[in-house]
């Protein structure tokens, strides 16, 4: 088995992980932007397992180093509250400043909807732990910028597929993420973790591009 996980590309492993620690579920759900879904990603049991949490944070961490570099961004800034043990983490491996958004302005205190130490012209990097409408990493977005921070990528793990991405390139953020869902999709219907039926299931609700 361990000479078989190490023949698995890294995004093949990621999926494997997933399905491993039973984050991906079938059924009902209603999801954080209000829409229905057929299917539900649970990425917020991942810190619950060490060793896959820092396996993906570590993913993570070489992705951001290659695909993005790190001169290019001053700071991490998490979104609450899924993205926040992820983004701490990683900050902490790359060794860059943490910062988070909160969803609403503190009426006391500060006032300030990022907590942390932003400077104006900070380049700014924002780390979430799934995609969806996009609508929450824009308004992140949207409340770093406001505070004088320039937000420009964003980073999440799991992309849904659902038109997040397109968002967000429409207010000047390019999206990289580590997996989309139609690769987790198809990775885990050849290795026989799901059937047909699922895999149907899921790619039904990817937004054609």
């Amino acid at each position: 088995m361990e000479t078989k996980n190490k023949s698995l590309t890294k995004k093949e492993r990621m999926a494997n992980i997933l399905f491993k620690i039973d984050a991906v579920k079938f059924g009902v759900y209603k999801l954080s932007s209000g829409k229905a879904s057929p299917y539900y990603i649970d990425l917020r049991v991942i810190p619950s397992f060490p060793d896959a949490f820092r396996e993906i944070c570590e993913f993570y961490a070489e992705s951001i180093t290659s695909q993005i570099g790190l001169k290019n961004f001053d700071r991490v800034a998490a979104i609450p509250l899924a993205g926040i043990p992820f983004a701490s983490q990683i900050a902490y491996n790359l060794k860059k400043p943490f910062l988070y958004v909160r969803k609403g302005i503190r009426l006391h205190g500060r006032e300030r909807r990022v907590e942390g130490i932003l400077v104006s012209g900070d380049k700014v990097l924002l780390i979430d732990d799934l995609l969806t409408t996009g609508l929450t990493l824009k308004k992140a977005a949207d409340a770093v910028r406001a505070e004088g921070g320039v937000v420009t990528e964003a980073v999440v793990f799991l992309d849904r597929e659902e038109g997040g991405r397109q968002l967000l390139e429409k207010n000047g953020i390019k999206l990289h993420s580590l997996l989309k869902i139609s690769e987790m999709a198809n990775t885990l219907y050849e290795m026989g973790a799901i059937d047909e039926e699922s895999l149907k299931t899921i790619l039904k609700q990817v937004k054609k591009q």
